[in-house]
């Protein structure tokens, strides 16, 4: 099974293609990077970039699963709307492809690869170089955060999304 997984941005999108194969291993590292946009570009003209890369990494690597780290609320609400509309295009690359798509809060990610939800991005990457057996960390931060993503996916699976339980209500008291 090949997972791409990717960190959303709209300046630089992180992405980390892994191929998951059986024992402890459990995943090797086929491909890392970022997909970067012009500054001086609309908002309209780095979204097409985005979606245009990440589909082209689909194209590639012909994944099973898109493995996306979800959206985190900045102070700034600008900055939460705009990251969701980087999001929203490579959902939209990954629906197009017909591959399964898996969306983990960051601090999810953060507790699968190193155990805690408060890691800081350079125990992620520790943690990658360990899980992947690579000689240096996946480079930059924001490919590194892609891989991690992935990684999430091999290791935990799809997120497990709970039904509400409906307990039966307790007996009424009599008066």
């Amino acid at each position: 099974m090949t997972v791409l997984g990717i960190d959303p941005g709209t300046a630089t999108t992180g992405y980390g293609v892994l191929r998951q194969v059986e024992g402890p291993r459990r995943a090797v590292l086929v491909e890392c990077g970022v997909i970067r946009t012009l500054p001086r570009d609309s908002l309209a003209a780095r979204l097409r970039a985005i979606y245009d890369g990440v589909a082209e990494l689909i194209d590639r690597h012909r994944p099973n699963v898109l493995a996306v780290e979800d959206v985190f609320y900045a102070r700034n609400v600008r900055t939460t709307v705009v990251l969701g509309h980087a999001r929203g295009v490579i959902l939209l690359a990954g629906a197009q492809a017909g591959i399964g798509i898996h969306e983990f809060p960051p601090a999810t990610i953060k507790k699968a690869v190193t155990g805690s939800g408060a890691a800081t991005k350079e125990q992620v990457q520790f943690m990658l170089m360990r899980f992947l057996r690579l000689k240096s960390a996946p480079h930059p931060s924001d490919a590194a955060d892609g891989v991690a993503a992935a990684l999430t996916y091999c290791l935990e699976g799809p997120p497990i999304r709970l039904a509400a339980i409906r307990l039966p209500s307790p007996p009424m008291a009599r008066a």
